[in-house]
């Protein structure tokens, strides 16, 4: 087994630890984060009916500029939380998706956390 598909299992493994511990309900939905090696995915997830509430990617127009990196990520994590006060969501749950909590999915919890969001 190579390098690469050690890591992929290493991560599926802490996605399945993580998920099986978090839940986003009506009141406090998940805020998941998902990177690709070029963009950045975040959503507001309703786990109960299975619905996004709210979404931001380095793919809309606005931010199709922005490079994959820690800077914008953060700014990234403001835009999700300001989508997010709009839909009076307050609290959320944070699923790191797999994803160490360090350096880009960090940036992306302290935008939100800037923009008013509480986990």
């Amino acid at each position: 087994m190579n390098r690469l598909e050690l890591k992929k299992i290493q991560r599926a493994k802490r996605k399945l630890r993580v998920k099986a511990k978090i839940y986003g309900t009506p009141t406090r939905p998940r805020l998941t984060v998902y990177r690709s090696n070029k963009h950045l995915y975040i959503q507001v997830i309703d786990d109960t009916k299975g619905h996004t509430l709210a979404s931001v990617s380095s793919l809309e127009k606005e931010f199709r500029e922005m490079r994959n990196n820690v800077a914008n990520a953060e700014k990234l994590g403001q835009v999700i939380g300001e989508r997010a006060k709009k839909l009076n969501i307050k609290s959320v749950v944070f699923d790191r998706n797999g994803y160490l909590y360090h350096g880009i999915v960090k940036a992306v919890a302290e935008g939100a956390r800037k923009a008013g969001l509480e986990f």
